[in-house]
C-alpha cells in the first residue's frame, strides 16, 4: 500500500497531520479541540475510531491542545520524546500507562510498514523534533517550527516526494506588525520559524527530482497570508530555475480546512 496524507491544520492557531498505508493511519499532533480535530477528519473521511497513534512534535498549545481528549476518547497510544512528555503531561489530563511511549530523538521506528525518522529542529520548546515517512520508496517530511533550517535537517529531508515545510511570516509584516517587540525577537530568532524568503532559500538546496509537491505551512495569521508566502517562495523558487507549476506544485495550508488527501 502506498503512503497517503493530508495536512489537516497547519498555522499559528492549530496544527495536525495526517498520514495512512493500510490499515495503518497515523495522527501527527492535535493541535486543536478534540471536536475540530474530529471534524477535520471528517473532511477527508477518515474515522478517528480507525486511528492507530499520535506522535507528538512538541508540547506547544497550537500542536497539543486536543492531544489529552483524542488519546482518551478513541483510547491511543502516544509518542513523543522523553523531555516533551515531561513537558506537556500536565497539560494532558488523566492517560493510561499503556497509552504513554517514547519516541527518541534521531530515532527510527517502523509502524505498519512506514518507517518514520524522528529529526531535531531549532525551536523554543523542551525537544522539538519532526519525522520523515517512508515507504516504498516514498517519502514525505513533515519540518515546522523551525528558528532555522540546519544542514543536517536539509539533508535528512531531500528526496522527499511531498514536503510538508515552514513558511511562517514575511519579515516586513512582522517587523511592522501589532506584536511587542520581544515575541518579534523570538520569532525572528534562532529558535522561533522560518520566514517566506528564508523558507524559499532552503527549499532551493532541498529540492531534487524526487519532490514533486511543496506544501506551505504553519502560516501566522498576523503576519502572513497564504497569496504572500506562495508568490514569495515561488519567485525565489522560479529566479533559481525550479519549474513551478510544471515539475513542482506549491500548495497552500489551512489552520480550519483539511489538505485533499494526497496518495503518492
Amino acid at each position: 500500500m502506498s503512503l497517503r496524507f493530508s495536512v489537516l491544520a497547519s498555522g499559528s492557531t492549530g496544527n495536525a497531520f495526517y498520514i495512512e498505508s493500510g490499515d495503518e493511519k497515523i495522527l501527527v499532533d492535535a493541535g486543536l479541540s478534540g471536536k475540530k480535530v474530529e471534524g477535520l477528519l471528517d473532511q477527508i473521511e477518515v474515522d478517528p475510531h480507525d486511528l492507530s497513534r499520535i506522535l507528538v512534535t512538541h508540547e506547544h498549545s497550537d500542536h497539543i491542545k486536543g492531544l489529552g481528549i483524542m488519546a482518551r476518547r478513541y483510547n491511543l497510544p502516544i509518542y513523543a520524546n522523553e523531555k516533551t512528555w515531561q513537558a506537556m503531561e500536565g497539560q494532558l489530563g488523566k492517560l493510561k500507562t499503556d497509552q504513554k511511549f517514547h519516541f527518541n530523538m534521531e530515532e527510527t521506528r517502523t509502524f505498519g510498514g512506514i518507517d518514520i525518522e524522528s529529526f531535531a529542529v531549532s525551536h523554543d520548546a523542551a525537544d522539538p523534533m519532526f519525522y520523515t515517512f517512508r515507504k516504498d520508496g516514498k517519502k514525505v517530511s513533515l519540518v515546522t517550527d523551525l528558528g532555522y533550517v540546519s544542514e543536517r535537517i536539509k539533508k535528512t529531508v531531500e528526496g522527499s516526494d511531498a514536503l510538508i515545510f515552514e513558511s511562517n511570516h514575511d519579515v516586513s509584516m512582522l517587523r511592522m506588525g501589532r506584536y511587542p517587540w520581544n515575541v518579534k525577537r523570538r520569532i525572528l530568532g534562532d529558535s522561533g520559524h522560518v520566514s517566506n524568503e528564508d523558507c524559499a532559500l532552503a527549499l532551493t538546496d532541498i529540492l531534487d527530482d524526487q519532490t514533486k509537491r511543496v506544501y506551505l505551512a504553519h502560516l501566522s495569521l498576523d503576519n502572513n497570508m497564504k497569496e504572500l508566502a506562495r508568490m514569495s517562495v515561488q519567485d525565489v523558487l522560479q529566479e533559481r530555475g525550479f519549474e513551478i507549476g510544471r515539475r513542482i506544485e506549491l500548495h497552500d495550508t489551512d489552520p480550519a480546512y483539511a489538505t485533499p488527501i494526497y496518495d503518492l
